[in-house]
């Protein structure tokens, strides 16, 4: 495998009024951080305002909050979702990111990071991951999920009880490096296609 740092987009995919999601979200990203084999890129979609209705020539100001996430996204080696559950279901934000781009996810891994009530945004990584696999990703096994997440984390957006949820993401950025490095690899010695 490479030694040289992979290249993680962790994707904040809650846009509602009053989210939690940026603490989840900074979280991860705080933890990506500190691996001396990832470098990290975190994308606030509550930044970018990406349309519902897709279009094969999108006008200027589509165009421009187009170039500024996929480059980023193309660049990237995996990904990690940081996702609530509304409904049952992953927000139509996620949908419009990943409906708007196709290449971008080809061959690369994507890990989830889910938040919500009693099912801790669970139901939103299961129906992801068929999302995913039609675009040619792959998901990996392990997920990090806060039940009841309001309750798990301080005012200061830290972790009141850290150790299970910091092991649960190690795992996570493991599979997400060992996938990262070999699918890149892989690229590089046969370009992916379908």
């Amino acid at each position: 495998m490479s030694a040289t740092p992979l290249r993680l987009v962790v994707i904040n995919s809650s846009v509602r009024e009053g989210r939690f999601g940026p603490t989840v979200a900074n979280w991860i990203t705080s933890l990506a951080e500190e691996r001396e084999d990832l470098h990290v890129h975190l994308l606030d979609l509550a930044e970018h305002q990406l349309p519902h209705s897709l279009s094969h020539s999108p006008g200027d100001e589509v165009t421009t909050e187009l170039a500024k996430v996929s480059p980023r996204l193309a660049e990237s080696d995996a990904f990690i979702v940081v996702t609530p559950e509304y409904n049952h279901s992953f927000p139509s934000s996620l949908k419009s990111l990943i409906d708007w781009h196709n290449t971008q996810w080809r061959a690369k891994p994507v890990g989830f990071v889910s938040y919500g009530g009693l099912a801790g945004g669970l139901r939103s990584v299961e129906q992801l991951r068929p999302v995913f696999a039609e675009l040619h990703a792959v998901t990996v096994r392990d997920v990090v999920s806060f039940h009841n997440c309001w309750e798990r984390f301080d005012e200061t957006g830290a972790l009141k009880e850290p150790q299970a949820a910091t092991a649960a993401a190690e795992t996570l950025l493991d599979q997400l490096v060992w996938w990262g490095s070999a699918l890149s690899e892989a690229r590089t010695r046969t370009p992916y296609g379908t």
